[in-house]
């Protein structure tokens, strides 16, 4: 690969990447409403492009399946407690029938952006420090695995799902995320554990990219949809910190730790 081919798509990623963080940063500081909204729109957004990438021959599906996912994701906010996991599963179900081949990976990765949307807005509900610091870890796994993997190269990660990848650009994502870990410890938001757990939230948030890869390459495509220059679509923005989430919410269901570490 040469030089200029190699950041070729550089400036693209970080123009879009200042747009997602801005509009993303205020609706998460502004919380409530506007967040809710958000994050049911980013459903709608990721399940349409599961479904584009799944059936590409059901455009109807794509839109409808879309809109149910963004009006359940929207929903949560008023439902009890004990309805919530039926209700986000729910729509899973019943996309199995727009869905000709491929169902497997349908019930496992749309089950991921249900869950994992729900995670942000349980990780909100903890209080906005969170959410700073989950998107910085995973913001600087991705930022150091970026450009450790094409400074430094070698070995791959797993090169039959996802042949960019690179152990050196692995590992730099963890260091970066420990680095985040301590940031927060440092200034006193938290003990020595969330030096371990951000490493932990880089490390499942590079399976979510791992898994969209496979993904991707099972139904042979580049990129989930083209709406991010330089990104792709949402999906392959937001694969890693659907990752993550999902960590997050399985972490709350057993533990208080983010909570009282807040």
């Amino acid at each position: 690969m040469s030089g200029s081919s190699k950041w070729q798509d550089l400036a693209p990623r970080v123009g879009s990447a200042l747009v997602l963080v801005a509009v993303g940063g205020w609706a998460a500081w502004m919380g409530g409403t506007v967040f809710l909204v958000l994050i049911a729109a980013l459903t709608g957004v990721m399940i349409w492009e599961l479904m584009r990438m799944l059936a590409p021959e059901n455009g109807a599906a794509r839109v409808w399946m879309g809109l149910l996912c963004a009006a359940v994701m929207a929903a949560t906010a008023y439902l009890p407690a004990q309805a919530l996991l039926p209700a986000l599963l729910a729509p899973v179900l019943v996309g199995i029938s727009s869905v000709r081949n491929h169902r497997g990976i349908w019930l496992g990765y749309a089950s991921l952006v249900m869950l994992g949307a729900f995670g942000a807005l349980s990780l909100r509900a903890t209080g906005i420090t969170w959410v700073i610091w989950l998107v910085a870890v995973v913001a600087a796994s991705d930022i150091a695995g970026y450009f450790a993997g094409r400074l430094l190269g070698g070995p791959k990660f797993w090169p039959r799902v996802s042949p960019k990848k690179t152990w050196s650009g692995t590992v730099a994502g963890w260091i970066a995320a420990g680095l985040v870990g301590f940031l927060f410890m440092a200034n006193g938001s938290a003990g020595i554990g969330i030096v371990v757990i951000s490493v932990i939230m880089a490390f499942a948030g590079q399976l979510g990219d791992v898994a969209e890869s496979a993904v991707k390459r099972r139904v042979g495509v580049k990129d989930a949809s083209n709406l991010i220059p330089g990104h792709g679509g949402f999906l392959d923005r937001f694969d890693a910190m659907l990752g993550a989430l999902l960590l997050v919410l399985i972490v709350q269901a057993l533990t208080d730790f983010l909570p009282v570490a807040g």
